[in-house]
């Protein structure tokens, strides 16, 4: 199973996604993120897909979801995806090959856009919350079953 990092950036009331242009989910809306390489750590992925994919540098972030994906048509596709919240970058987003970005309001996020399980567990995790989640696939994307278990994120000192 492919681990996997996703970056979800804030501003305000806002979320910035990315259209993917090309690759695996290209056409839809999408945090930031990718592939954890070889002797990288989860965090230093993040970082670096985030700089790649939006031209932005990410200084503070943290951990909000724990997702497994499952894909039964497609096995090869099957990842563990953590994701994290980002309030603290510089830098001028960047449009790149592979997504452009775009600042939405979180009350009105493009879900027709996104992935199927997307109606599921950010509207958690945009809320304060920590979402471990496990979501199987089907054909053409769709969602046959999904697990969520939300918890309330610990106390920053």
């Amino acid at each position: 199973m492919k681990v996997m990092t996703l970056c979800l950036l804030l501003r305000d009331n806002s979320l910035l996604l990315g259209m993917k242009k090309c690759g695996f989910g290209a056409g839809r809306y999408n945090g930031f993120g990718g592939k954890v390489e070889h002797n990288e750590d989860i965090v230093t992925c993040a970082r670096r897909e985030v700089k790649e994919e939006a031209g932005i540098k990410v200084h503070s972030l943290g951990k909000v979801a724990e997702l497994s994906f499952h894909f039964f048509h497609k096995p090869e596709l099957d990842c563990i995806v953590h994701t994290f919240l980002v309030s603290d970058w510089s830098g001028e987003l960047v449009e790149s090959n592979e997504m452009k970005p775009e600042w939405f309001s979180i009350d009105k996020l493009p879900f027709t856009q996104m992935w199927p399980d997307d109606i599921y567990w950010p509207p958690h995790v945009l809320a304060g919350k920590f979402v471990s989640g496990k979501f199987t696939f089907g054909e053409e994307d769709v969602v046959l079953e999904h697990k969520l278990d939300v918890k309330s994120l610990p106390k920053q000192s």
